[in-house]
């Protein structure tokens, strides 16, 4: 089962990721997963981290001669702001046990893990906290997806995402997807496939940094290329779309989700939410197809063999330059709340690292469904299962005769 860990704080010396599960045999080199990095560190209204940073992987294990291995993978991005920050989060305790650390953070933000951390375990500084919840976590997550991206593609499977909503600014419905999606959204700075939308963004971006605030929005995630049948509707926990939504909710910030229509299905009647059936597709749909893919690519927990599609709703940051009220943990008073360094935006990395998270996702779908401890078992187990579903089709068409 392919299953990942993280760790390291925002500060730190770096991030660090486990990745287990990939079989051996699987084509991989630093550039797959710097690629997505530095997507990640993109987008408009970006802070001044990203400006620091020059994000790049480091290799540890897991690895060899271009492949994986089937052994863990070990990764490490360095942190470069770490050497402005090494007295601030170096883990050695001070000298004497007497010092105050620089950069206290006493006064805990409203929509942060702050109070509520600093309560939980018992910390006199939010920063104990903040270091961890920050998302800064997530260049590690982009990593692990990056390695199940290319595990992915092997068998065709394309992941793209753009933003379909900034602040009140929403793209046009109707507006095509290319292929593939993320060579024309990343020639937008907010990652908008609209032109005009799109500069609409930038120009609402203007606006609430000049007033020092933050701005939300939604991000689209399209998974082509997936066969028929990722998933299982035996019990709760294998259902697809739950195990999508527990991943693509832990990415922070992000306050809600939807798949195909999402909630709009709720709106409509039934002949107007489902996806009639027909005749036709290809082997991985089993020899159907749907007129449309209000689903979303996905029905009873398991995956239709249409593209899966997955929006994701993030909050405006609630890092602000003109702070909201608070109280001083140290004092008991009222005050303005603490303010870190943060970006006006982030819905744009939002996507790339929701893609991460879908990534992961649906790679644990694949390895479940088709085993094999090497690529070519897993290939073989693959085609195998093609085979099957072309049977059923060639019969059904024999039937039909």
């Amino acid at each position: 089962m392919i299953r990942f860990t993280t760790g390291g704080e925002s500060h730190g010396k770096g991030l660090v990721a486990l990745l287990e599960g990939i079989p051996a045999g699987v084509p991989l080199v630093a550039e797959d997963v710097n690629r997505e990095l530095r997507r990640r560190m993109a987008g408009y209204g970006r802070g001044a981290r990203m400006k620091i940073e020059a994000d790049a992987v480091e290799l540890l294990g897991g690895v060899r001669a271009g492949a994986t291995l089937g052994s863990p993978i070990a990764m490490l991005i360095w942190n470069r702001d770490w050497e402005n920050w090494k007295d601030v989060m170096t883990p050695e305790p001070d000298p004497g046990g007497a010092g105050v650390r620089r950069r206290r953070v006493t006064r805990p933000r409203p929509g942060h893990a702050d109070l509520v951390g600093m309560l939980k375990y018992d910390r006199e500084d939010a920063r104990d906290i903040l270091e961890r919840a920050s998302a800064r976590e997530t260049v590690a997550r982009v990593a692990c997806g990056a390695v199940c991206r290319r595990l992915l593609g092997e068998f065709g499977v394309e992941i793209g995402s753009h933003v379909v909503e900034l602040g009140s600014v929403k793209v046009p419905e109707g507006v095509p997807l290319p292929t593939p999606i993320n060579q024309a959204a990343d020639q937008s700075p907010v990652r908008c496939l609209d032109a005009g939308a799109s500069q609409a963004m930038v120009a609402a971006v203007d606006a609430a940094t000049k007033a020092r605030d933050t701005l939300g929005g939604v991000a689209e995630v399209v998974v082509r290329g997936l066969v028929l049948g990722l998933g299982a509707h035996v019990s709760w926990d294998r259902k697809l779309d739950g195990r999508l939504a527990q991943a693509v909710m832990s990415i922070p910030a992000v306050k809600g989700i939807e798949i195909g229509l999402g909630f709009e299905a709720a709106r409509r009647r039934g002949s107007e939410a489902h996806d009639a059936i027909r005749r036709g597709g290809g082997d991985a749909t089993g020899g159907f197809a749907r007129r449309t893919n209000r689903a979303g690519g996905l029905e009873g927990g398991m995956t239709t063999g249409e593209p899966l599609v997955i929006r994701a709703a993030m909050k405006p940051l609630s890092t602000l330059r003109r702070p909201l009220e608070t109280v001083d943990m140290d004092t008991g008073e009222a005050a303005k709340a603490q303010s870190e360094r943060s970006d006006v935006t982030a819905v744009p990395a939002m996507g790339v690292v929701a893609e991460a998270m879908v990534a992961i996702v649906v790679a644990q779908a694949m390895v479940e469904k088709f085993g094999g401890d090497t690529l070519a078992e897993m290939r073989e187990n693959y085609d195998a299962y093609l085979r099957r579903l072309n049977r059923r089709r060639e019969q059904l068409a024999s039937d039909g005769e």
